[in-house]
């Protein structure tokens, strides 16, 4: 099993080297001239400026982290879990969707002495603000842009993010509908085992209706718990939306490394990061790596053209993947060392 899973890890990490190629290849094919021009002539601060706001970003989803492990282990501290969000990093970086961080969130929480228990509660009570807050910054950027028009050329873009922001809509509709519509998940369950088990799909119908009760009950626990402590719960979503705004305002920091200060504001950042985002949500290579690139270029294209927005977008990558793989890759060799 451990082969196996480190097998499709490095099938991911290839996967990931041959897109970020072919993605360069795009960006630097038709301006390389002017793009290494506005490398070799950035200025170092502001590119500092963005690495500790994505440093801050992190920090800040830490606390929200460290409030809901603190219900569960009172001892539990902010070094620990900022340790975690690093590690978490990178397992996010290497797997479609984003997938590999949880699990290592639950196994990292379960070395710590917390039940599985409850080690699956905390992260499923993370998931749910963190989705909320996505939901609501997408709600906001789709309603600026429908009111005052930022963004007039975008093409299909603007179907994608539609798309996106239904999908990470429908997850939170969906979260609640598992929380609180436990008799329905059970007969939608039933029913979907028996077609997936006459397709020969499912062998096993009464074990796969087994795993999933547990999932939903457990699911449900966890949820439910966090609704019940409304103060909580609105902590870590406001904590989550600063998380955010200060992630999306990255692209304004390494447009005023270029010296464009006066091409976007910081509210057009967040609105254009949002909608990058909502893209990148649904596509299914590690780190959304093509479609994050695609939409960062159209929608910053509004604003900056030319050499200067493949090196703001190419700037901006490393900032807020490679850097954050890198920092996480190293933060997982440390606490290896340690256990």
């Amino acid at each position: 099993m451990e082969k196996r899973k480190n097998k499709k890890q490095i099938w991911n990490i290839i996967l990931l080297i041959g897109i970020t190629m072919l993605v360069l290849f795009f960006a630097l094919k038709d301006n390389f001239d002017e793009i290494v021009h506005e490398i070799m002539h950035v200025n170092v601060w502001w590119l500092l400026v963005g690495v500790f706001l994505f440093l801050g970003s992190l920090f800040l989803r830490s606390i929200s982290l460290c409030s809901l492990v603190k219900e569960f282990k009172p001892s539990f501290n902010m070094k620990g879990t900022f340790h975690l969000a690093l590690v978490t990093q990178f397992f996010n970086a290497v797997t479609p969707f984003a997938t590999g961080g949880q699990p290592f969130q639950v196994y990292y929480l379960k070395k710590k002495n917390i039940s599985l228990t409850n080690s699956t509660n905390i992260i499923i009570q993370n998931f749910i603000v963190y989705q909320i807050a996505l939901v609501i910054l997408g709600t906001v950027a789709i309603l600026s842009n429908h009111f005052f028009h930022i963004f007039k050329e975008v093409g299909v873009l603007k179907e994608l993010v539609t798309l996106g922001f239904v999908i990470n809509t429908f997850v939170v509709i969906l979260l609640f509908f598992i929380t609180f519509a436990k008799s329905v998940n059970k007969f939608v369950t039933r029913i979907v085992l028996f077609l997936l088990n006459k397709l020969k799909i499912v062998k096993d119908k009464k074990a796969a209706y087994d795993k999933w009760e547990d999932y939903i009950n457990n699911f449900s626990k966890g949820a439910k718990a966090l609704t019940m402590r409304k103060g909580l719960m609105f902590k870590c979503i406001l904590l989550n939306l600063a998380g955010l705004c200060a992630l999306y305002i990255i692209p304004l920091a390494v447009a005023y490394s270029f010296g464009y200060y006066d091409s976007f504001t910081g509210i057009e950042a967040i609105i254009a990061s949002a909608y990058v985002m909502l893209i990148g949500s649904f596509v299914p290579i590690p780190g959304g790596t093509g479609g994050l690139e695609y939409g960062f270029v159209e929608f910053y294209g509004n604003f900056i053209s030319g050499g200067a927005l493949s090196a703001m977008m190419l700037l901006w990558r490393v900032i807020t993947y490679y850097f954050g793989m890198l920092i996480g890759g190293i933060a997982l060799n440390i606490s290896g060392k340690k256990d």
